[in-house]
């Protein structure tokens, strides 16, 4: 039972209620109580923080509970000149309607903005000089809160929705990894073991007809099973390394991080390559960003993905400040150059009015295995 109940403590929208430490003073006008009319107006503040609570944790009945809170908060600006506590709803309704239909969004603010109408037409009506002195500046925060609110609820939606589109991409390239496996296993591992059951079942059939042949059908069953060997062993190490797609997903995120703006060229055709080809740009292409990230103090990163008859290109710009590429106890262009050598590749590096350029290139080799 403790443990249910810190897990209801964990769950709770602890934002919502960090914004009540300002209600005390939207009703310090009520202490002391002087009249019928103070206790009349703390009973009913009393409502509002019980209703402020039931919409925040209660799903059920929200369209009632906010109406409700709403119809409160108005009492407080129509007839008490108070709009300081409207500002409650104006900043906490509007997350909440965001996962509903927008319709119910534009209801709360049309009846939100219609409330602050009456009450400042009575205000008006009531103290006409009130609008001579400053503090009518007092009411720009109430008249745009549930705008801003509105806004930010929005936008933080849409990010939110676009985590869950990254991750369900993040599934569908694991999906597809898989399904590449698949195909690889049917149309290669599938035909080689056929072929090692037909010999098989050729070999016990000359055991007794003609033994003098069973040798070589034998040979060729155990040279069919070393190439499988060595097949699986080609598909597992694919296993372990990384497509351009499991590259740029990540990384893209650790941009997006650091507020640096992605862009990529000829990035359909370069999900296309060998998946060996990917690969072995892969580290190379993760440490030009990484150094991005800690050194270049950049805006925005290009990729240039491009290939022709004789090799595969993949070309990194930054608009940052890297004109100094080789640091005291660094080792990420010399690993980078290390990595394209060893890959039968090339490394180049240089600095321009665009930026800083890493230029990676590979040379195309007979495919035919890959």
């Amino acid at each position: 039972m403790k443990l249910n109940g810190f897990n209801k403590l964990k769950r709770l929208d602890w934002i919502s209620y960090v914004w009540l430490i300002y209600l005390p003073y939207t009703l310090i006008q009520f202490i002391p109580i002087k009249s019928s009319k103070d206790v009349y107006w703390l009973l009913l503040a009393g409502l509002f923080l019980l209703l402020y609570i039931i919409v925040n944790e209660v799903r059920e009945y929200r369209y009632l509970t906010i109406s409700l809170e709403l119809f409160v908060t108005g009492l407080f600006a129509v007839f008490n000149f108070n709009l300081y506590l409207i500002i409650f709803p104006a900043w906490q309704v509007p997350w909440i309607l965001v996962h509903y239909p927008r319709k119910y969004q534009k209801y709360f603010i049309v009846a939100y903005y219609v409330i602050v109408g009456i009450a400042l037409a009575r205000i008006q009506v009531k103290y006409p000089m009130f609008w001579r002195d400053g503090s009518s500046m007092g009411l720009l925060f109430p008249c745009v809160s549930p705008i801003i609110s509105n806004t930010l609820a929005i936008s933080s939606f849409r990010q939110h929705q676009l985590n869950q589109t990254n991750r369900r991409l993040e599934t569908i390239i694991q999906r597809g990894e898989r399904e590449r496996i698949a195909r690889d296993l049917h149309d290669t591992l599938g035909q080689s073991f056929s072929m090692i059951t037909i010999k098989t079942e050729l070999a016990k059939k000359l055991l007794t007809k003609s033994p003098d042949k069973v040798a070589a059908e034998l040979n060729d069953i155990e040279q069919t099973s070393r190439q499988n060997l060595q097949l699986v062993r080609s598909i597992v190490n694919n296993l372990h390394q990384q497509s351009f797609n499991e590259i740029l997903l990540e990384q893209s995120k650790n941009l997006a991080t650091a507020n640096l703006l992605l862009l990529t060229t000829g990035e359909e055709q370069a999900v296309k390559w060998p998946t060996q080809i990917q690969a072995s740009f892969g580290k190379a292409l993760t440490e030009a960003i990484s150094n991005i990230l800690h050194h270049a103090k950049a805006h925005q990163v290009q990729l240039i993905f491009s290939a022709n008859e004789d090799s595969y290109r993949v070309e990194v710009i930054d608009d940052g400040i890297g004109k100094e590429f080789v640091r005291v106890g660094g080792n990420g262009i010399r690993g980078m150059r290390e990595r394209m050598i060893q890959a039968n590749g090339k490394f180049e590096i240089y600095h321009d009015y665009r930026g800083t350029h890493v230029v990676l290139t590979q040379m195309k080799v007979n495919e035919d295995d890959d």
